[in-house]
């Protein structure tokens, strides 16, 4: 195993679009969405850890999350754990993970993943990342996987590519979330992909190109390199972390730079970010509900996602295509039509019963 290959796990997030499961207290990272026995966090660490060093892997959160991520994650150390003092998006944690790991090896490649996404083939996405780990070692460019449109998603990001017969192609933009028009519009040019928001770097680059399009951000965080990995990290992120610009990592450095390559991913992906995608990936041809724990008896309903706690029994009549959760404390019926309208949901019921329930 290569000991200059790295990961981070982004794990700070809430998924609110996951309510009543995933709350800002558990949220769902560190929940078995798909009823396999392991957390999303687990399967990704797992995956991972396939061609990685376990001790290479760190995990960027919230520091709320701190606890639960030594809970779930046992083989990883206290140190491996990255912690946000502050909310500021995708660019200052990543900064600051690169260059506590350029500390520890400048000879490092990194990549950087969500921690709560569905990946079927994890052959292929080891294959894909070793792929791009290598042309990151060999030149200064930003890599990316990018995942091959099945339909005009309006809820994605895309990366457009410059055709050529190379199996990493040249960027030519990113484009936020396009209207219906647009996306099917990027579908037919047939050189778009999904932005699975996955990055592989080496820390030299990465580093650099926040010298050079987010210097403010980098010097703030610079400041900190003789103390990074030592006792008095903490005290320095917490005075300072605060000040960073609430800026992601797309807007900081990738619409800037102009040596990015993308690999059309080989493997099947899921980002599992509502319970319809969630349906989608559980679904199969001969059952049209879809059950995570417990028992059910379905009676003229189909197209339903079910989730219950494990042993209770559920008997549904004549519903379709709902959500159905049950967990302690809340019980949700809703229409996957309105799966988007969760989070006014449930701002609706904090505002009416508290807090807690979110």
């Amino acid at each position: 195993m290569n000991k200059n290959y790295y990961a981070i796990l982004m794990a700070g997030g809430v998924g609110s679009r996951f309510w009543p499961v995933s709350t800002t207290e558990n949220p769902k990272q560190f929940h078995d969405m798909l009823g396999s026995g392991l957390t999303l966090i687990q399967k990704t660490f797992q995956r991972l850890s396939s061609f990685i060093p376990k001790e290479n892997i760190l995990v960027l959160t919230n520091e709320r999350y701190n606890q639960l991520t030594l809970e779930q994650l046992p083989e990883i150390s206290e140190k491996q754990v990255i912690l946000e003092p502050a909310m500021r998006n995708t660019a200052p944690c990543i900064l600051y993970a690169a260059l506590k790991i350029q500390k520890e090896n400048p000879a490092a490649t990194m990549i950087v993943a969500p921690s709560d996404h569905w990946i079927e083939d994890e052959k292929a996405f080891a294959s894909d990342v070793e792929q791009c780990f290598k042309k990151s070692q060999q030149e200064d460019v930003i890599c990316t996987l990018g995942i091959t449109p099945s339909f005009p998603n309006t809820g994605f990001g895309y990366i457009e590519y410059n055709k050529s017969d190379a199996l990493l192609k040249k960027v030519a933009q990113f484009t936020e979330k396009p209207d219906y028009a647009t996306a099917k519009e990027f579908l037919d040019q047939g050189n778009y992909l999904w932005n699975a928001g996955i990055f592989i770097w080496s820390v030299n680059t990465i580093i650099s190109a926040f010298k050079k399009f987010q210097p403010e951000q980098y010097t703030l965080f610079q400041a900190g390199i003789e103390i990074y990995n030592t006792a008095e990290e903490r005290a320095f992120i917490n005075e300072n972390y605060p000040k960073a610009a609430n800026i992601s990592i797309d807007y900081a450095i990738l619409e800037k730079s102009d040596a990015i390559y993308v690999l059309p991913a080989s493997f099947d992906w899921n980002d599992l970010g509502t319970w319809g995608s969630l349906y989608d990936k559980l679904k199969n041809d001969d059952e049209e509900n879809v059950l995570v724990n417990g028992k059910m008896l379905a009676e003229n309903s189909d197209g339903n996602m079910v989730r219950l706690p494990e042993g209770k029994l559920a008997v549904i009549d004549g519903l379709k295509d709902y959500i159905i959760v049950d967990i302690e404390g809340v019980l949700m019926i809703m229409p996957k039509a309105k799966e988007q309208h969760i989070k006014e949901v449930l701002a609706r019921v904090k505002k009416k019963f508290g807090e807690h329930y979110g």
